[in-house]
C-alpha cells in the first residue's frame, strides 16, 4: 500500500506525530478523570439519576454555548492569518484545564467536594475543552496532507479507544488503592506533555493583504456558510440523529455500573476498558470497512448496532454480557463519530473549516445535553430500563428518518480554492471597512431559456451567499428580455476581497453551468460599487 493511504502515514509528519504521542497521554489522564468524575457523583448522590445525568449535561453545554466563538476565533482567513493564534490559544485552553484538574483534586484530597462543586468544576473543566477542540481539530489538516486526513482522523479514533481502554482501568485502581483526588491531580499533571509540544511547536504565519475577521463577523459568516451549505447540513441532520440518542448510555452508564450491576470503581472501570478496547478494534476495522461499504451504510450499520446494544443494556445485568456488549458499542461508536468528522471535514472548504466543525460541535453538545437530560428526567421517573430502551429504539428510528440524507455528496465535492475569478482594475481602492459593496454581472441569455437559466441561478446564488453575499438577487431587462442582471451585495470591501479566494473549483463548475447560457462573445459585464453617503466617494484615507 502506498504511503499516502497507509492508516499509519500520518505519523511520518513529526508534528503530528509529536502531538498524537502528547494527546495519547492526556488523553488517558482524561478517561481517569471522567471514570473518578462520574463515580464521585455516584458516591456523593447515590440515589439521583438527574445528578448523574447532569454531569454529562455538565460536560456537555460549555461545547454548546462557547464552540461557535472558540471555532470563529481559531478560523483562518485570507492568506492563513489567523484572528487569534491557534498556536497560543491551545496553550491557554490546556493550562485552564490543568489549573481546574488541580483544583479539584486538592479539593477532593481535602475532602471538600460537594455535588454542586463538583459540576461546577466540570463545567469549567469543559469551558476549556469546548475552546480548545475546534482549535485542535481545525489544526490537523494544516499537519498532514489533504490525501492522509481520513486517516489522521482514525489516529486520533486511536488516540480516544486506546486511552478509553487504558484510563478507566488505571483509575479503578488508583481508587481502590488510594483515592478519587489523586486520579485528577494525574490527570492535571498529564496536559504538561501537551502544553511542551504545543510550546515547541514553530508555527509558520503567512503575512495577509486583508486585515483579519473580526470574531463577530467571522461567527455571521460561518453561520451564513452552512445556512447556504446542503451537503453540510445532511451531515449536521445525522449528527443529531444519532448523538441525541446515543447519549443516553453515555450519560446513563456510571448508574447502570454502580446501582445496577453492583459494581465497584475498578469494575466500572473495566466495562469502560471493553469500550475502548471495543474502539481500538473498530480503528484498525474502519480503513477495511471503508473499502467494502459506501459511508452512508457504514453510519447506519454502525449506528444499528448502537442502537440494538442498548436494548440489550436495558435488559440484562450480567457483568461479562455487558462488557462483550460494550466491545461492539466501542465499535459502532467509533465507526459512526469518524465517518461523520471525514464527512464534516469534507463538506467545507478551508477557509471556513473551523467554524463550521465549530458548528458541528456545537449541534453534538447540545444535543448530547438535551440528551443526556431526557434520558436521566426519564430514568428518574420510571427506571433506567425503560430510559436506555427508549433511547435505543429512537436511534433505530432515526436510522430511517435521516436516510435521505446521504453523507457520500461530500465526498464529490472539489473544494480546492480554484482562483480563476480575474482582478479588474480600479480607479481607485476603497479601504477595507468601506462599504456595503455591490457587485452586478450582465448576462445575455436567449429569452426561450430563461426559466432554465433561473434554476440554474438559483444553486449559484446559494454559492454566492455562502462565500458572503448578505443579499443577492436576479432582475429581468423589461425592456430587453434577454438582459438579465445578477446582484450581490457584501458587507465590506474586505469581505468581497475575500470572496475572490473562497470560490472552489466546485463552485467554478456551478459558475460554468450558468455561463452556458450567455449568448454574447465577451463575458458578462461586471461592476463593483462601494456605497457612497450623501454622494460622496469612500474615504481614501484608511488609517
Amino acid at each position: 500500500m502506498a504511503a499516502s493511504t497507509s492508516m499509519w502515514s500520518p505519523l511520518q509528519q513529526p508534528v503530528f506525530r509529536s502531538l498524537w504521542i502528547a494527546s495519547a497521554i492526556s488523553s488517558i489522564g482524561t478517561w481517569m478523570h471522567d471514570v473518578g468524575a462520574a463515580w464521585l457523583m455516584t458516591t456523593l448522590a447515590p440515589n439521583s439519576p438527574i445528578l448523574v445525568a447532569l454531569m454529562q449535561v455538565a460536560s456537555s453545554l460549555p461545547f454548546f454555548l462557547l464552540a461557535l466563538p472558540a471555532g470563529a476565533m481559531s478560523m483562518t482567513s485570507f492568506a492563513n492569518a489567523d484572528v487569534i493564534d491557534r498556536r497560543k490559544m491551545l496553550l491557554w485552553t490546556q493550562t485552564w484545564m490543568l489549573l481546574v484538574a488541580a483544583l479539584l483534586g486538592g479539593l477532593t484530597m481535602a475532602n471538600m467536594t460537594t455535588p454542586w462543586i463538583l459540576l461546577g468544576l466540570t463545567f469549567a473543566m469543559s469551558i476549556g475543552s469546548s475552546m480548545n477542540m475546534p482549535v485542535w481539530q481545525a489544526i490537523t489538516p494544516e499537519l498532514v496532507t489533504p490525501a492522509e486526513l481520513p486517516q489522521a482522523v482514525t489516529l486520533s479514533g486511536i488516540v480516544v479507544n486506546l486511552s478509553r481502554s487504558i484510563g478507566p482501568a488505571l483509575a479503578g485502581i488508583i481508587i481502590a488503592s488510594s483515592s478519587i483526588g489523586l486520579v485528577f491531580l494525574l490527570n492535571a499533571a498529564t496536559f504538561i506533555s501537551v502544553i511542551w509540544v504545543i510550546y515547541n511547536w514553530k508555527r509558520s504565519h503567512q503575512e495577509s493583504a486583508l486585515p483579519s475577521e473580526r470574531v463577530l463577523g467571522a461567527i455571521q459568516a460561518g453561520i451564513r456558510y452552512v445556512r447556504h451549505a446542503p451537503v453540510f447540513q445532511f451531515v449536521i441532520y445525522r449528527t443529531i440523529a444519532y448523538i441525541f440518542f446515543a447519549s443516553g448510555l453515555f450519560a446513563l452508564l456510571p448508574l447502570l455500573g454502580r446501582n445496577e450491576l453492583k459494581l465497584d470503581a475498578l469494575g466500572y472501570g473495566v466495562i469502560l476498558g471493553f469500550w475502548g478496547i471495543g474502539g481500538l478494534a473498530g480503528a484498525f476495522l474502519l480503513p477495511k470497512l471503508r473499502k467494502q461499504f459506501s459511508i452512508d451504510r457504514l453510519v447506519a450499520g454502525c449506528s444499528a448496532v448502537m442502537g440494538l446494544m442498548m436494548l440489550v443494556l436495558s435488559s440484562q445485568r450480567n457483568f461479562f454480557l455487558v462488557c462483550v456488549v460494550m466491545l461492539f458499542v466501542g465499535i459502532s461508536s467509533l465507526g459512526v463519530m469518524v465517518s461523520l468528522n471525514v464527512a464534516a471535514q469534507s463538506a467545507v472548504p478551508s477557509w471556513v473549516k473551523a467554524r463550521a466543525l465549530a458548528v458541528q460541535l456545537l449541534i453534538f453538545q447540545g444535543s448530547m445535553s438535551l440528551g443526556s437530560l431526557l434520558w436521566g428526567t426519564i430514568a428518574q421517573h420510571y427506571s433506567l430500563s425503560i430510559s436506555l430502551a427508549s433511547a435505543g429504539i429512537g436511534l433505530l428510528l432515526g436510522i430511517v428518518v435521516t436516510a435521505k440524507y446521504r453523507l457520500k455528496c461530500s465526498e464529490l465535492l472539489d473544494l480546492r480554492a480554484s482562483l480563476h475569478w480575474d482582478q479588474p482594475t480600479h480607479a481607485f481602492e476603497p479601504c477595507s471597512n468601506d462599504g456595503p459593496v455591490l457587485v452586478t454581472l450582465e448576462y445575455y441569455i436567449d429569452p426561450e431559456k430563461a426559466e432554465e437559466f433561473t434554476l440554474a441561478m438559483q444553486t449559484l446564488a446559494r454559492v454566492r451567499r455562502r462565500d458572503g453575499a448578505i443579499q443577492w438577487g436576479l432582475y429581468q431587462d423589461v425592456s430587453d428580455p434577454s438582459r438579465f442582471v445578477e446582484t450581490i451585495l457584501v458587507d465590506s470591501w474586505a469581505e468581497h476581497r475575500r470572496q475572490y479566494n473562497r470560490v472552489t473549483n466546485s463552485d467554478k463548475l456551478v459558475e460554468e453551468r450558468v455561463l452556458a447560457f450567455h449568448i454574447h462573445e465577451e463575458p458578462p459585464k461586471l461592476s463593483e460599487m462601494v456605497y457612497s453617503k450623501d454622494g460622496k466617494r469612500p474615504s481614501l484615507n484608511c488609517d
